[in-house]
């Protein structure tokens, strides 16, 4: 399993500087287009074109377990259901697969909770040094009172979130009132403090692809530290296209600033070879700075079932039920 062994499995520590964010610049935000049909027809090539077979795919299947926000925002998450989701969190793989597979310390990129359930996950994960994401400002709407929003992401932060994934408002997008976005999203991450925070633009929402671009844009001026896709409650949730059009934003702003943001696209994602095409995207277009947990995330649930599943194929032949892979 040699290229098994070379993956590194063990979350980076991360000594990149947080993006600052800039002044909004309407004139680069008025400069961005999106040619719809240019970007469905390269979208749509990408599953076809990375194919990674044997030691290679299990190796890259490793690299998407370690970039999961193990997540569960369900109404009627329990203290309990958190604590096994946790353990899960901690050794995401099953001890005989892993230890098939010639891999130790193997951790997901995080976890991500609602406010009430916050306590309980960094009780479970005391030690780990797995962070705690908190869904918060109105999630999933985003249209509770403003300073009640503000407010929620302060509550989490004391609680002991690390990371912050807030909602924008989208009729700000729809009615291209960038000032208005700019300054909700300034004030988010001045309320996060030390937390990061992902700028959940809910993309399935806001109507065209320019609209995308040009929402993770002003979302980057704000300070966002991460832009993603969706809350999982749309309708639409992420998509190659979409995608595209964010990590190309997320490219053009690197290029500008020189700050790295991250990406996590969120909602449906639950095959493995599906992590795989992220996974190879993230790669052809901004690098392989962009695999790592600090820069990459997949907002997910199920997708380390299907993963752990074809982990076991790769080191057994034989495809398993998906019980006994449970996710708590």
């Amino acid at each position: 399993m040699s290229t098994l062994t070379k993956t590194k499995t063990q979350l980076p520590q991360v000594h990149l500087p947080r993006n600052p964010g800039m002044a909004l610049d309407l004139d680069w935000v008025a400069r961005v287009q999106a040619n719809t049909s240019a970007i469905e027809r390269r979208a749509a090539t990408l599953p076809g074109r990375r194919s990674v077979k044997k030691d290679y795919q299990a190796a890259w299947l490793v690299k998407a377990v370690t970039c999961i926000d193990l997540t569960t925002l369900s109404g009627d998450d329990t203290t309990g259901r958190v604590q096994r989701l946790c353990a899960k969190a901690r050794q995401p793989i099953r001890a005989d697969i892993q230890d098939a597979l010639g891999l130790s310390d193997i951790q997901t990129g995080a976890i991500c909770v609602y406010h009430d359930m916050i306590e309980a996950a960094v009780s479970a994960l005391d030690g780990s040094g797995i962070p705690v994401a908190a869904v918060s400002t109105g999630f999933p709407a985003g249209l509770s009172p403003f300073h009640l929003r503000v407010a929620e992401i302060e509550e989490s932060v004391k609680a002991g979130a690390r990371e912050i994934d807030i909602v924008i408002s989208r009729r700000h997008v729809l009615t291209q009132n960038w000032q208005a976005l700019y300054d909700e999203m300034k004030a988010f991450r001045a309320a996060c403090g030390d937390a990061h925070v992902k700028a959940i633009l809910a993309t399935g929402e806001l109507g065209s692809l320019r609209n995308v671009a040009r929402a993770s844009l002003i979302c980057m001026m704000a300070g966002a530290d991460f832009i993603k896709t969706s809350t999982g409650k749309e309708s639409v949730n992420a998509t190659l296209p979409v995608s595209l059009v964010m990590i190309r934003a997320i490219r053009d702003y690197y290029d500008a600033t020189g700050f790295h943001v991250g990406y996590k696209p969120a909602g449906g994602i639950s095959k493995a070879k599906d992590a795989i095409t992220y996974l190879a995207l993230m790669k052809d277009e901004l690098g392989h700075r962009w695999l790592q947990p600090d820069l990459f995330r997949f907002g997910a649930s199920s997708l380390l079932n299907d993963i752990e599943r074809q982990l076991e194929h790769h080191v057994t032949g034989a495809y398993s039920a998906s019980y006994r892979h449970p996710m708590g």
